[in-house]
């Protein structure tokens, strides 16, 4: 009778940790799953910023041949993010095109019959909205990073995404130096 107590009490606790274990690890399924998913919406807005970049610059182009270094850089910036891979390396080319966009808007300051042209007008209120998406959906990236990765190194669940694989997760960082507002001087 005390043997079928004691091997009752064993296989319960060990029926409470497997059970643990694989709540704990579905857990940690939907949380990857939700950074997946954030990060899918990041490059979506990030693709529709590399979609309208082209257009803004066609639009403005003409108008400003003299500002070739300028096209230059969105360019290269726009090819950078099209070879991206990793988070790195996409926050990089992105903040590339932001500094780059930065410097455009500075040089269409100059030209104020450009900024009066409907074509120029609708694609500047366009890319706007976009750069505010994608503000939006790199916070709500990060907060699903964060969450993650405050899930996976938690004990004892720590103990499960060492056995099961799970790594953490890049945070969408800014590029050493983003704080400081892109200087264009055309008179040098």
């Amino acid at each position: 009778m005390k043997k079928n107590k004691t091997l009752l009490i064993i296989i319960g606790v060990v029926a409470l940790f497997a059970v643990y274990g694989f709540t704990t690890y579905n857990g940690m399924i939907s949380k990857e799953a939700d950074v997946d998913a954030q990060w899918a919406n990041v490059e979506s807005k990030l693709q529709r910023r590399y979609d309208l970049v082209p257009n803004l610059v066609n639009s403005v182009e003409g108008s400003m041949k003299q500002e070739k270094e300028v096209f230059g850089d969105i360019s290269e910036a726009r090819s950078k993010m099209a070879g991206a891979s990793t988070v790195k390396e996409t926050a990089a080319a992105s903040n590339e095109m932001e500094t780059a966009l930065s410097r455009l808007l500075v040089v269409m300051e100059n030209y104020p019959d450009l900024k009066s042209n409907e074509n120029v007008k609708t694609l500047m209120t366009q890319l706007e909205g976009t750069e505010n998406r994608i503000s939006v959906e790199r916070d709500r990236y990060n907060k699903a990073v964060k969450s993650y990765n405050v899930s996976i190194r938690k004990f004892p669940k720590s103990l499960i995404a060492n056995m099961t694989g799970f790594e953490q997760k890049d945070y969408f960082e800014a590029q050493e130096g983003a704080e400081k507002a892109p200087e264009v001087n055309f008179n040098k």
